[in-house]
């Protein structure tokens, strides 16, 4: 990544005079003034990546180019001279109504430079007579360079009825959506048809930046993950840049709806994931969402018209596909969905819960789970791991009388984790299990239906809930491969209610692995991949190595931020920094890079190499 030149002739040096030449005393006291408000807020991380955010921001001028993927010019000379070959006809849908002249410009400017030249460029006019100079500037376009093509409607359609007018138009292989006030990166089209060449993918998307209606100043980054369902189903994280082929938008029920206005886009996207062969993520910045007062950009929660839209596709998807459940807004995080499932039946629930005295965790554990778990089915083993204080028997008999369907089984060997989990998962009875540890206390009072309404899916692997330190910090919200050389924990530290990066932390999230501190799985999926492996994972990797294994099998792990609780971790066992502890962490580890190591190398498909692998907040890398 560099800047627009030559080269990144500017280095440290230039960036830092650029720095210094933009950041005026005013807006030093604005960003402090921000840094106070999120410490308080968000917590002390939060803080610290808000204010290196803001100071790039702050930073007019070029700085922006710097991380937005802005390609060199020897890259665009090299791009134009060696195309990705078979050549395919892109075509880039615009619709147009009453469009400054400004924004205008600078869109087509944005496509006529594209690096990828076999393009068509379609400029769908609905615009009212009050604003001619836009037909007269559109259609200028289109007689000066043959690859424009202008169509003049005999009546404004509606954004809708606009873009499906020119989607009809459209000869391309692949067609492509931009909104007549945003631009393309001059390399975007060729990223698109070398993914196309590389993965035949009917369905790619990238990245994309928003900036201020000038176009000079960055507000933020959307650096995204690979494809998920229900990802895609708490908001529409693909977006811009868009690319399809016409015969996925034909099977997929054709064009844009005009009953979705306002959110037609994710309706449209929706319907194409559900039939696309293949989707593909680049992981590049090649859109620019241009923020003004009248853009979706600019605020969405001004906009309830569009969130009710939201909605209301993400609910007909759930109907198209017979998934029994509610789309709902929330209130707290406007442009997100959450979808509760309906349990099916009354499926056994099996909770597996290792013990070793530390009995009251296992109380506070118990008392939670029976009164806040919101499900009646279920059976409990406690698994009895070498306690010694004499007191630990005598709780488990009270236990088991005062909780109904609570048994004590003895696991004699010394700790592991995955045989003692794999002992129960033997002698349990249930549809699904719950592998639970006994520090976790499980908060508000759903829990169990919010993670059946997942597990309960043929295609759903593992589940995942939410776990807080007891300080109300993000202690689990998904597991990230590579983060600290294995894997890590997405959003650690950050405040509880967060919504986190592109809502990560506020809607359900497709992701490599899920911590097996509080992990939903049917019980014959787990029984029929082995459980988890006791020989090389004793007490570290085995969740991530497991949740791996789930996902080669074509299925997808879910994390939910909507089942909680708090996790008082590592009390009953302590940690893995010295001695023997260690010693058997580090090779764990070893085995894990070693067992995993394509995906280490490649990356998590849920991740985005844009952001660190050192720490783990998604700061910029």
């Amino acid at each position: 990544m560099s800047g627009g030149k030559e080269s990144a002739t500017t280095g440290r040096d230039s960036l830092s005079k650029i720095i210094r030449r933009n950041l005026s005393f005013k807006r030093v006291g604005i960003l402090l003034g921000r840094a106070g408000r999120t410490l308080k807020e968000r917590g002390w991380q939060a803080m610290g990546r808000e204010f290196s955010f803001r100071i790039a921001l702050a930073a007019h001028g070029e700085l922006w180019k710097y991380k937005t993927d802005r390609p060199l010019r020897r890259e665009l000379r090299f791009q134009r001279e060696n195309p990705p070959s078979p050549l395919r006809l892109i075509s880039v849908v615009v619709p147009l109504y009453n469009t400054p002249e400004p924004f205008l410009k600078q869109m087509v400017r944005s496509v006529l430079r594209q690096s990828y030249r076999n393009f068509e460029l379609l400029l769908v006019d609905g615009s009212d007579a009050a604003h001619a100079q836009t037909s007269t500037l559109a259609e200028g376009y289109a007689q000066k360079d043959a690859r424009v093509r202008y169509l003049r409607l005999e009546q404004n359609l509606g954004i809708s009825g606009n873009t499906n007018a020119g989607l009809a138009a459209a000869k391309g292989d692949y067609l492509t959506l931009l909104d007549h006030d945003d631009v393309l990166q001059p390399n975007a089209l060729y990223e698109l048809a070398k993914a196309v060449n590389e993965t035949g993918a009917e369905l790619i998307y990238s990245d994309e930046a928003v900036l201020d209606e000038t176009l000079k100043h960055l507000h933020e980054y959307h650096f995204k993950g690979g494809y998920g369902p229900d990802t895609l189903r708490g908001c529409n994280v693909i977006t811009h840049l868009c690319a399809f082929t016409p015969g996925l938008l034909e099977r997929s029920g054709g064009g844009e709806r005009s009953e979705y206005d306002g959110a037609q886009d994710y309706d449209l996207v929706l319907r194409l994931s559900e039939h696309a062969g293949a989707i593909t993520h680049i992981p590049k910045a090649l859109y620019f969402w241009r923020r003004h007062g009248g853009s979706t950009a600019a605020d969405i929660g001004q906009k309830p018209e569009a969130v009710e839209a939201g909605v209301q596709a993400v609910q007909a998807q759930l109907d198209r596909l017979g998934l029994a459940g509610k789309a709902e807004a929330q209130k707290d995080h406007p442009g997100a969905v959450r979808v509760r499932y309906a349990v099916t039946g009354q499926p056994k629930v099996s909770v597996l819960i290792p013990n070793c005295d530390h009995t009251d965790d296992l109380a506070r554990c118990l008392e939670s789970l029976y009164q806040k778990g919101g499900w009646q089915n279920l059976e409990v083993l406690v698994v009895e791991n070498n306690s010694k204080e004499p007191a630990t028997q005598g709780y488990y008999a009270e236990a088991e009388k005062r909780y109904p369907n609570l048994r004590i089984v003895r696991y004699p060997g010394k700790f592991n984790f995955s045989d003692i989990n794999n002992f129960a998962a033997k002698l349990a009875t249930g549809d699904h299990l719950l592998l639970l540890n006994n520090d976790v206390e499980i908060l508000g009072e759903h829990f169990i239906p919010e993670l059946l309404g997942y597990s309960q899916r043929p295609d759903v692997g593992a589940v995942g809930a939410m776990l807080y330190y007891p300080i109300d910090e993000v202690q689990h919200a998904g597991l990230i491969i590579g983060l600290g050389g294995t894997a890590g924990v997405s959003h650690k530290g950050h405040p509880r209610g967060n919504g986190g990066d592109l809502y990560r932390l506020a809607t359900t999230q497709n992701m490599s692995a899920v911590t097996g501190a509080a992990l939903m799985v049917k019980r014959s999926l787990y029984l029929g991949e082995g459980g988890l492996d006791a020989d090389n994972f004793a007490v570290a990797f085995n969740d991530v190595d497991f949740c791996l294994r789930l996902r080669e099998k074509g299925l997808w792990n879910v994390f939910t931020p909507f089942a909680e609780g708090y996790h008082y971790e590592s009390k009953s066992r302590g940690y893995d920094l010295s001695g023997p502890n260690k010693a058997r962490f580090d090779r764990e580890a070893a085995v894990f890079k070693a067992r995993w190591a394509d995906i280490l190398e490649k990356g998590d498909p849920f991740y985005n190499p844009h952001f660190t692998l050192e720490t783990e907040n998604f700061a910029i890398g």
